[in-house]
């Protein structure tokens, strides 16, 4: 289902994670704190000390030891919840990417840029078809 909704008002976030921070959990507190209702990641860099991804249609989670560069993070956050996906890179340039999990630890940094969508609200609702709660975008106007 494609929906369009325009917004004209942008509000950007800055902000940086320290070491030991757990990278999806401090987004989902930071979302909450600030109440966000519809924000999206522009852009993150950063390195984490250990990686937790679900990968694309696997029965199990893989863990990926670091330091690892953060190479792209993407994804869609409310105060009411977040989806994300992350690639990163190891010493070698070998590169996993998946759905981000608890569990990423901050090596040295993240430093984040959102934006947040005003006139906007992002849900996540129950879908029947992927038996997971899936995005569902609103006007706040």
């Amino acid at each position: 289902m494609t929906q369009q909704l325009f917004t004209s008002n942008l509000v950007a976030h800055t902000f940086r994670l320290n070491p030991g921070q757990d990278l999806k959990r401090e987004l989902l507190k930071y979302a909450q704190n600030q109440g966000l209702r519809a924000s999206a990641i522009v852009s993150s860099v950063g390195s984490l000390e250990t990686c937790l991804l679900r990968m694309a249609s696997a029965a199990q989670n893989k863990s990926f030891p670091g330091p690892l560069e953060i190479v792209s993070l993407t994804g869609t956050l409310s105060s009411e919840g977040v989806h994300m996906h992350i690639s990163v890179s190891d010493d070698e340039g070998r590169v996993w990417g998946g759905h981000l999990l608890d569990g990423c630890t901050i090596h040295t940094t993240a430093e984040i840029v959102l934006v947040e969508l005003v006139e906007l609200e992002f849900k996540r609702e129950m879908d029947a078809t992927t038996g997971y709660k899936e995005l569902q975008i609103f006007s706040r106007k």
